[in-house]
Formats: C-alpha cells, sequence, structure tokens
C-alpha cells in the first residue's frame, strides 16, 4: 500500500507537539505501508530531514513556507477563505501532491492538520487528522481580545467551523485529539495523544539541568499565544505569592522562540531559556511543573511528558481536560495554583510519590501504540511490517 501523508510543518525532530504527534502516527503507518510525505518547513534547519527520518519514507518532498502574513490576510479578505488556509496555499505544494498521486499510485492519503485538507486529492479514501478545533481556539482568542483583532478571530473561528464540518463531511475519518474536541465538529473522533515513557524516563540519558536550585517548570513553544498567556500570567500573579513561602524558588521557562514579552520576564525569580537541546533535563530537575494555560486544546503533550519524568504536576482545569489522569495530577485554577504548588513545595515526599503515581499512570493509559491502534482499520493496514521505500 502507498500512503500520501500531508503535514503543515515536517514531523521531525519531535520537540513539539504537533510534531510529536504526526512523527508517532508516521512512524506507526510506515512500519505498515510506504509512506509519501508532502510537508512544510517554517524552519531553516527543518528542509533537509536527518536520514534516520528519511529512512522511514518512500518519496519526501519539504516546502519552505515563506508567504508573508499580510499576503496571507489580503488572499484571505479577498477570497473569503479562513487566513489559516490561505496562508499554507501554495502551487508548488499543489503540483507536488498532484504528481505524486499520479506517479506513486497512491492507495490512500493521511492529511495532518486542518491547513492541509486543501490539498486532498479527489476520490482518494483519506483520514483527516485536524488535531485540535481551530475554530473554538479562534473564538476563545475572540473572548480576550478588542476592535479589528476581535473581528478577524471571530471571522476565522466562523469561516473554520464550516469548512471543518465541510471536511469531516466528505473524508472517510475526522479525528481530533480527545473526546471533547471531536464532540466539537458532528461525524469526529477522538484519538488520543501518546506518550514514549523509553525515551521520557528520569532513568534515561541524558544531560541534567543541575545547579539551579530548586524550580517550578513550564514547558512550551515560546511564540504560542496560549503558552504566552500562561506564563506572563504566572510569572506576574502567581509567581510572587509561591515566593513569599519559598524565597529561593524559581520559574524555569523552557522552551523555543521566546518572544519579547516572554524574555521581559527574565530575572532573579524567572529563567528564559529559549531552545534547548532537551526538555527531559530541566524536568528532572523540577520540583513542581506547572501548565497553568486558560485556553488549552485537546491533550497536553506537556503534561503528559512531566509525568511520565515522574514529576509533580499542577494545572489549569484546561491544560488538564482530555487527560484521563485519575487524580494523578493537581487541577486547579486562579488563587488555587499557588496554594497547590506551595503544598508541595511543602512536602517533597509527597510530591514524589504523585510523580510516582502520574508515571504509572501514563504507562498503563497513554502508550502510543495503543493510541494510533484504531488507525490500522481506518487506512486498511496491513500488520506492521519493515517496508522497503
Amino acid at each position: 500500500m502507498d500512503i500520501l501523508f500531508l503535514a503543515h510543518r515536517v514531523p521531525f525532530p519531535p520537540d513539539r507537539g504537533d510534531k510529536i504527534r504526526s512523527f508517532h502516527v508516521l512512524r506507526h503507518l510506515a512500519k505498515r505501508a510506504r509512506v509519501h510525505l508532502v510537508a512544510f518547513a517554517d524552519d531553516p534547519r527543518d528542509l533537509t530531514p536527518p536520514a534516520e527520518f528519511r529512512d522511514l519514507l518512500g518519496e519526501c518532498v519539504v516546502v519552505e513556507r515563506t508567504k508573508p502574513r499580510w499576503r496571507a490576510g489580503i488572499e484571505a479578505l479577498a477570497s473569503g477563505r479562513p487566513l489559516s488556509l490561505t496562508a499554507f496555499d501554495d502551487p508548488h505544494v499543489r503540483a507536488v501532491v498532484a504528481r505524486i498521486v499520479l506517479e506513486r499510485r497512491i492507495d490512500r492519503v493521511y492529511a495532518f492538520s486542518g491547513q492541509m485538507a486543501q490539498y486532498l486529492p479527489e476520490g482518494l479514501p483519506a483520514v483527516m487528522d485536524f488535531v485540535d478545533a481551530d475554530s473554538a481556539k479562534f473564538a476563545a482568542f475572540a473572548e480576550d481580545a478588542s476592535g479589528v483583532a476581535r473581528w478577524m478571530y471571530r471571522r476565522e473561528a466562523r469561516l473554520l467551523g464550516a469548512y471543518e464540518r465541510a471536511v469531516t463531511a466528505r473524508v472517510e475519518a475526522s479525528l481530533f485529539v480527545s473526546a471533547e474536541e471531536a464532540a466539537l465538529v458532528p461525524g469526529a473522533r477522538a484519538m488520543e495523544n501518546g506518550i514514549d515513557t523509553g525515551f521520557f524516563d528520569p532513568a534515561a540519558s541524558f544531560v541534567p539541568a543541575s545547579g539551579q536550585g530548586r524550580l517550578i517548570v513550564f514547558t512550551g513553544q515560546m511564540d504560542y499565544k496560549p503558552n504566552i498567556d500562561a506564563v506572563v500570567s504566572f510569572a506576574r500573579d502567581v509567581l510572587p505569592r509561591i515566593r513569599v513561602r519559598h524565597p529561593d524558588v524559581r520559574f524555569a521557562i523552557v522552551g523555543r522562540a521566546p518572544v519579547r514579552e516572554v524574555r521581559a520576564l527574565a530575572g532573579e525569580a524567572v529563567i528564559v531559556t529559549g531552545e534547548v537541546p532537551d526538555v527531559r533535563g530541566w524536568l528532572a530537575a523540577a520540583d513542581v511543573v506547572v501548565a497553568p494555560l486558560r485556553l488549552a486544546r485537546g491533550i497536553q503533550n506537556k503534561v503528559l511528558e512531566a509525568m511520565a519524568m515522574v514529576r509533580a504536576v499542577v494545572a489549569s482545569t484546561a491544560a488538564a481536560e482530555g487527560i484521563d489522569h485519575a487524580g494523578t495530577i493537581r487541577v486547579t485554577a486562579g488563587e488555587g495554583m499557588g496554594q497547590a504548588v506551595n503544598a508541595l513545595l511543602d512536602d517533597p515526599v509527597t510530591a514524589r510519590l504523585l510523580g510516582q503515581a502520574a508515571r504509572a499512570r501514563v504507562q498503563a493509559r497513554y502508550a502510543w501504540d495503543a493510541c494510533l491502534a484504531p488507525l490500522d482499520a481506518m487506512m486498511s493496514l496491513p500488520a506492521a511490517t519493515k517496508v522497503a521505500a
């Protein structure tokens, strides 16, 4: 079987939420069929994926996404389409998809992220992995915006909602990362994220972030609006109250591309690392990991990773939604976030036991093979085997 895999971002390295999911899906498919990848790159380093990734594939075409946002905005307004689609609309990618479908005699298509639905070839059975309901995300953005920004977010939410429903009606299956997300689009179903507990294991080999003292840690892509909002509000509103009781503790914001607003937080009480080669060292050094997101879609990989690393986690209701944690993380909001962190800093034994229970939970509940098993029937896949390119 030959599968065309369309992705809005190269699924390698699996070092951020969307790339982690797409990488594991692609690897699952590549064990059972010949997979041909067409993907965008928003980082020049992703234009030439390493051999260990290319070896999974038949054909691999990576196209740099260079369209400026202003141009995508003009195209969106002129065409009546969502900005999310015009930003990824590329005639070269359309030509590549048409060629591969013809030359490789593609049997099925797997499209990852809603932006790639516009490239689904007519007449081929397809699975559309939206991951998150972007229409709901933009609707939430609109609630916190005003003026032109609110109008744009509402427009995007309305157009994307209609688009998500139309795509779902024409593909064989539409997937979302949680039951809560899937419930927003009639006819969709959930396929949860998993976690590689062999990699995210405190006993694995990695370089520890030593000598940092007592730490509260947050991990994430730091040019992403929900992450920015989470760390800024935590650093300004919650951390000072924690440091009244624990003056030696510091807040480490770990993740690539921190925007100016995040970099400005750096100081005596806050560490802003920027991109790190491996987040495991920082997670292992954490006394508590926090996920204080006010807006979160689906299952948060950052929470699963911290759980797998035997860390005590304090998460907002939004960040914990969709995770079947069975009480192994502390879920709270507002002033309760600081109180929960203080309680764990006061009681390291409880924090350690909570982390151990969290790891056991993800091992039992979130293994990737189990999470992705439904794909075999959806894609009419044979049993796993090594497929030559």
